[in-house]
């Protein structure tokens, strides 16, 4: 008896196991190259809402310098017109160390966290878009997209110290040996930011800042 040899379509078969193998790896390619795209595109995404989130920042350091003084305040939003700012807190109060109340932003500026009242919503809730009452302020920042930023000052230590009003004197060497140097305190402020994109809320960038001024 002779065994059996029958050799007959094995060319088939491995041009069926060669063209398996090439689409196995075609396929591992396509889903790397698609990968790869998606992946870049979220962080080009999220690094636009660090820019947006950083901008954000610079200028709610802007309206602290003002302290809440109300020409100041209203000079910087009309300043800022283009960017839809608005402020909120309006019913927030405090009291600082001297006696002094304070409402507003300016309660939240001048006042120790310690001394708010509770529709200041320091630390106690988190931002939330919807709610208008969990920030103090919102602005739009850039085109296509745009981001909003929503900033609130979840804490305050009060400090002695306050803007930059030039040389007060002569002169810059002390009158006599007896002048007595007030040791500056600076506020320290804790600042929550969140920079989104109001039509796709996933496209965004939180901060968790301490200012000193």
């Amino acid at each position: 008896m002779r065994p059996f040899r029958n050799e007959k379509g094995i060319a088939l078969v491995m041009i069926l196991v060669l063209a398996a193998i090439a689409l196995a790896i075609m396929t591992g390619l396509i889903f790397l190259i698609t990968s790869g795209t998606q992946v870049s595109g979220v962080q080009k995404r999220y690094k636009t809402a660090i820019e947006a989130g950083l901008g954000g920042a610079d200028i709610t350091y802007q309206f602290i310098a003002r302290r809440g003084e109300a020409t100041g305040q209203n000079a910087l939003l009309s300043a800022l017109s283009t960017l839809n700012p608005v402020i909120y807190s309006a019913s927030c109060t405090g009291t600082n160390i001297a006696g002094q109340s304070f409402t507003g932003l300016a309660a939240k500026l001048n006042t120790p966290s310690t001394s708010w009242s509770g529709s200041c919503n320091g630390l106690v809730a988190s931002i939330n878009p919807s709610l208008t009452s969990t920030y103090d302020m919102k602005f739009d920042l850039g085109t296509s997209p745009t981001y909003r930023v929503y900033a609130k000052i979840v804490d305050t230590v009060e400090g002695n110290s306050g803007g930059d009003e030039g040389l007060l004197k002569g002169g810059v060497v002390l009158s006599n040996t007896g002048e007595v140097n007030v040791l500056s305190i600076p506020y320290l402020y804790t600042i929550e930011l969140d920079a989104e994109n109001p039509s796709n809320p996933y496209e965004r960038a939180k901060f968790s800042i301490i200012y000193q001024y």
